[in-house]
């Protein structure tokens, strides 16, 4: 591709690494927004886990000051023809990874903004820094409402109290103040977020992939099927508005 798009290179938009039966996939685009290269790398990790039958689990982390920034909307907005496409992409990969039939854990490294937050609430635990790096969904501010899927992935993995303080007030939430709300299983210093991560997600590797797969269907029945691919001619369209 030609210029970056904030941080987006030629290079590998991910690193990946297996560490016994975790994977443990590291996004190292700059701020991590979703462009489709870094859509492309995501989505075959999953397809590789959900194409095996051994013992897994998920592990996945940003690098530097960025877990993910969210929507690529200078990409979005120079292909408009890209656009929904690209939106449909990402609800469906928070579909993907909320039902994946292994153990999923977010390494929330630096800021999770917006979309990049979702994404981590789609994992089934959350380690976050303790000392800097926020957890935001700024829609309200930013003036853009949820899809229909973001609302049902938010409702589905927050408090009512604490779903409502994030959408419409857009509190950002430091690693301490994420915990106490129940968005994040465990906060962490800086060098040993990663590897509490994954000493969580070695520990839950072993449960059959069966069983999580269909408690995760019953669980997130409406998240699944709002956030879920249409191939109907409105696909990927959101009924109000997109958030960032």
């Amino acid at each position: 591709m030609g210029n970056p798009t904030h941080g987006v290179t030629d290079t590998a938009p991910i690193e990946r690494e297996q560490r016994g039966p975790v994977t443990v996939v590291r996004m190292v685009s700059g701020e991590n927004r979703f462009h489709p290269r870094l859509l492309d790398a995501l989505e075959a990790v999953v397809d590789d886990l959900e194409g095996a039958d051994d013992p897994a689990a998920l592990v996945l982390t940003g690098s530097g000051k960025f877990f993910s920034n969210g929507l690529d909307l200078e990409y979005m907005s120079s292909n408009p023809d890209d656009a929904e496409p690209t939106l449909a992409r990402v609800h469906a990969l928070f579909g993907r990874v909320l039902g994946l039939e292994v153990p999923t854990i977010a390494a929330i490294n630096g800021h999770a903004f917006a979309a990049g937050a979702m994404l981590a609430l789609a994992f089934d635990q959350a380690v976050m820094r303790e000392d800097r790096g926020y957890f935001c969904l700024p829609e309200a501010d930013l003036g853009l409402p949820f899809t229909p899927g973001m609302n049902a992935l938010i409702g589905a993995r927050l408090s009512p109290p604490v779903a409502h303080e994030a959408m419409v007030l857009a509190r950002r939430y430091g690693g301490p103040e994420a915990l106490e709300a129940g968005i994040v299983a465990e906060v962490a210093p800086e060098g040993k977020v990663l590897e509490r991560a994954v000493s969580r997600a070695e520990a839950l590797a072993g449960k059959p992939r069966h069983a999580i797969a269909a408690i995760k269907r019953g669980l997130y029945a409406e998240a699944l099927a709002l956030l879920a691919p249409s191939d109907g001619p409105d696909a990927g369209r959101p009924d109000r508005g997109a958030g960032a």
